[in-house]
């Protein structure tokens, strides 16, 4: 197993990263805080000045909606949206911007997946392989659309896979589990929760390829180098406020060969969906699924958030966040008590992607989430958003990025001990 996984490890050869800026921190306001330490960056990350400042203006100056009228306002949005779509496809290694498509974010991205593919595409008797540990908006919207079609007497299955202890899909299964009415594979690229990386790529010659793969790119995305078309990936989602930019925007990714069997999704004004004597006809794609007004300053915030992903160098920041994991678990390990979930803390070799999630003997994961906030380190607790997890009482999940430090992992592991003994 490759720190980087096979997709990475070939470009990290010909990629030496410089060191994250020392001084990248200053530019995330809401980090001047005094004795805050940052630790959820899985569930949102910090905004730099730049990012805050793209949403405002857009407010401020020349306020006007993309493409909808011929005065300049109106038509130079609409150009600096065409360019930002340009700028996503060429971010994450899409072939062409048409493949880019604007969500209001990662879950709003699945959910027209299985609403303008799987309505449309799915018969009786057809199945999905998905992963129940996955977060809700990767698990949900699959038995949401077979709940739909159930209605309308098309019975599709959904058919689980397990987790390995390193916290990647189990590839294995899977295969064991694929058969001649297999029609999509989703996964997490990274979980969540596990921080396990998911590339599938041991699939590759080992199954139809006419089966589609998704990909949740919402931790992945902005942490670490993304390349839709080394993955394979069919369709991808990724969350704007996940890498640094406006809540509320996403991008997903439909490759080009499966755009005739897209349906409209919220057809409306701006998405060419006309009607005609047989029904209803799209002008393409991204229109297709992109009716009505979008979340402009989100999509503006995307471009300030690639400059300084592109400054800062994204495999510079996953040498990053790997380092400050193994810090992390290295310092948590020793700890009596403490037990980690599935992820880089199991796997075989020094693997991190700055997700990290634990329990504590003794003391509840929200009991402990509220005494490590008192101190001033902000981490997520509970379930995760994984529904089948949500009966039980969770886990402490620590999430890095670039402007953490391995002193504030230090100090965050040197609390978690003395919490420990203080119980004992």
């Amino acid at each position: 197993m490759h720190p980087l996984r096979p997709e990475l490890a070939v470009a990290a050869t010909r990629h030496a990263p410089t060191p994250v800026p020392a001084g990248i921190r200053d530019r995330f306001p809401a980090l001047a805080e005094p004795g805050v330490v940052y630790l959820d960056s899985a569930a949102t990350t910090q905004k730099p000045e730049t990012v805050i400042a793209a949403i405002t203006g857009y407010h401020r100056t020349h306020t006007a909606n993309a493409g909808r009228g011929t005065y300049g306002w109106s038509t130079a949005l609409a150009a600096r949206v065409a360019a930002i779509r340009t700028r996503a496809a060429g971010f994450l290694g899409a072939r062409h911007p048409d493949e880019i498509v604007f969500t209001g974010g990662a879950t709003a991205g699945l959910g027209t997946i299985a609403h303008s593919w799987g309505l449309a595409e799915l018969g009786d008797g057809d199945e999905i392989l998905y992963n129940p540990a996955d977060h809700a908006a990767n698990v949900l919207p699959w038995h949401h659309l077979r709940d739909t079609l159930a209605r309308f007497g098309r019975r599709i299955v959904l058919r689980p896979y397990r987790s390995t202890l390193a916290g990647e899909a189990d590839t294995d299964d899977i295969l064991a589990q694929v058969g001649p009415r297999t029609r999509l594979i989703t996964t997490s690229h990274l979980h969540h929760v596990y921080g396990g990386l998911s590339t599938l790529e041991e699939l590759r010659g080992r199954i139809d390829p006419a089966i589609l793969l998704c990909f949740d790119c919402s931790q992945s995305g902005g942490h670490l180098p993304v390349d839709v078309t080394a993955l394979g990936a069919d369709f991808a989602v990724f969350a704007g406020h996940k890498m640094f930019a406006a809540p509320g925007t996403g991008l997903l990714y439909c490759h080009r060969r499966v755009h005739d069997r897209l349906r409209p999704f919220l057809p409306g004004g701006g998405s060419g969906v006309r009607v005609t004597e047989t029904g209803l006809t799209g002008s393409g794609m991204p229109a297709l699924l992109e009716g009505g007004t979008p979340n402009l300053p989100g999509i503006l915030s995307l471009a300030p958030a690639f400059d300084l992903l592109d400054e800062v160098d994204l495999f510079a920041v996953a040498a990053h966040n790997r380092e400050l994991t193994l810090r992390l678990i290295a310092g948590l390990r020793p700890i009596p008590g403490l037990e980690f979930l599935p992820g880089p803390a199991h796997a075989g070799c020094a693997v991190g992607y700055g997700i990290v999630s634990f329990t504590l003997d003794g003391i509840g994961a929200a009991d402990l989430g509220f005494v490590l906030a008192d101190a001033g380190f902000l981490v997520r607790t509970g379930a995760h958003c994984v529904p089948a997890a949500e009966d039980g009482d969770g886990s402490v999940r620590v999430s890095t990025h670039l402007y953490n430090t391995l002193d504030e992992i230090d100090r965050f592991v040197a609390h978690v001990a003395g919490i420990a003994g203080h119980g004992r």
